[in-house]
């Protein structure tokens, strides 16, 4: 089974004038496991109609652009806010949200939820279920108020609107709801690249989700590791790179990703990442769990004796014994010799 899957090459499943939406599900892409993957590129002046998820919290990062994201949700909670490039958010699952575009470009969002299938209920094909006598009822007007009421059974997804009104200072303070990962410190910072976290720690809404930004030079290469409790999925922002996984079968599964790919990794299968260009490589990395630890080559190999590591992979312990001792995972390394 592929773990890679080329999502900027397939074609738009949901297409409206004012944008349109890349959706990967179990559905396309079977390796899914708890977690799905939508990118929304939506024009100027684009709303993503009020809509919510029956079975899925959603975790979003602002790729380009900027975003006005207003919800509500449990205990009559109001949320209005701006997220700018390079922000995350975070929407409960249930709450009813929109997404709007209030900059002066295109803007691109990348949207990972925590379920593989997510059941999404849209506020026009909801509101259309019922009938003017039920509507009216609901806030005690005359059947007739709704009369002129459009009932084309047609779910909007994308439309227009005019934000310029919609903003005051209030937006721009700091909700539990957005985060500034690429404006945070990086947890993880040499000069072979960096990784900034937005786990639980640092964000304590998130329930079931975390995000990182990766980001290797060219000189940089993720260790090969693991993740023993949860999984992982990547997209690939900016530069080339190429991953191997490794299945309990013993298959490889080694391909390169490009920009716009994105790839998944069950719980605990052993994977690395290394950048195949002198310049930058940038990959948003989605996991299933609020906390996600990991287990790297450097630091775990040397918890064993040379000579369990020499019988087990039937070769000379000098070769284990003439390795550096780490006590903790490098994470990022050097690439000190040449690609493959």
């Amino acid at each position: 089974m592929t773990h890679h899957f080329p999502l900027h090459r397939m074609k738009s499943q949901d297409q409206t004038k004012m944008g349109y939406r890349l959706r990967a599900t179990k559905n396309n892409f079977p390796a899914l496991q708890g977690m799905s993957f939508y990118k929304l590129v939506m024009e100027k002046k684009a709303v993503r109609e009020p809509h919510w998820h029956a079975n899925a919290d959603e975790l979003g990062y602002c790729l380009k652009g900027a975003l006005f994201v207003s919800f509500y949700g449990n205990q009559n909670l109001r949320e209005n806010f701006v997220v700018n490039e390079g922000e995350a958010f975070f929407i409960p699952s249930g709450a009813m949200h929109s997404i709007q575009n209030i900059g002066e470009q295109v803007a691109e969002v990348l949207l990972q939820f925590s379920h593989e299938e997510p059941e999404d209920f849209d506020l026009s094909s909801f509101f259309e279920t019922f009938s003017n006598n039920v509507l009216g009822n609901t806030w005690n007007v005359s059947s007739a108020h709704f009369q002129n009421l459009n009932r084309n059974g047609k779910k909007t997804l994308l439309t227009e609107v005019d934000g310029s009104s919609i903003l005051s200072k209030n937006e721009h303070y700091v909700s539990a709801y957005r985060f500034g990962l690429e404006a945070s410190s990086p947890v993880i910072s040499v000069a072979e690249g960096t990784a900034k976290l937005a786990r639980q720690n640092v964000w304590p809404i998130l329930k079931k989700q975390a995000l990182y930004s990766l980001r290797l030079t060219g000189q940089g290469m993720r260790e090969p590791h693991w993740h023993p409790e949860t999984s992982e999925m990547g997209y690939v922002a900016e530069g080339k790179a190429r991953m191997s996984i490794i299945s309990p079968s013993g298959n490889v599964d080694t391909y390169v990703l490009q920009p716009g790919d994105i790839y998944f990794i069950p719980k605990a299968y052993p994977h690395h990442i290394e950048n195949l260009e002198n310049s930058e490589l940038h990959m948003l990395i989605f996991f299933d769990q609020p906390m996600p630890q990991d287990i790297g080559f450097t630091g775990s190999l040397k918890s064993f004796s040379d000579d369990v590591l020499s019988r087990s992979l039937d070769c000379d312990k000098e070769i284990f014994a003439k390795l550096p001792t780490y006590y903790e995972d490098l994470f990022i390394v050097k690439k000190k010799n040449p690609l493959d």
